[in-house]
């Protein structure tokens, strides 16, 4: 393993919450000005194929990384605001039994982050007075 994939690994082990190629990028740049950032995305997308990381969009061109030893959970992402909140496993449960009984389709749900409208964005909109026409 190369300096600069141990650096890549070592950021996103460390990290508090999900992190970002960018981020991750900045963090390793700091202590290594010659890495370049498509090392970061090779070395991310092998952590994935290797199983060692799970990938999560989040819409808007946010995706985020997360090591799969930290255990999986999933996401619920506004569009409106950008909040994300955490989404308990057990919520899908009756969702992945009801794919492989109607579908035969055994669902990897690892890591979602399932887009909508959150609460405060959404009592907000519907407090602004009506546009005339």
């Amino acid at each position: 393993m190369t300096p600069q994939r141990l650096m890549i690994v070592e950021a996103v082990e460390n990290s508090t919450n999900h992190i970002g190629a960018d981020e991750i990028y900045s963090e390793v740049v700091a202590k290594y000005p010659n890495v370049n950032v498509s090392t970061v995305y090779r070395t991310l997308e092998l952590l994935e194929q290797l199983g060692l990381v799970t990938k999560t969009d989040l819409g808007g061109g946010r995706v985020v990384y997360h090591p799969v030893d930290k255990g999986h959970h999933h996401h619920l992402v506004c569009k409106e605001c950008g909040a994300t909140i955490d989404l308990d496993e057990s919520v899908l449960s009756s969702l992945k039994d009801s794919l492989l009984r109607q579908y035969q389709f055994v669902a990897d749900l690892r890591h979602l982050g399932i887009q909508g409208v959150c609460v405060n964005c959404r009592q907000h909109a519907s407090q602004k007075p009506a546009e005339s026409k």
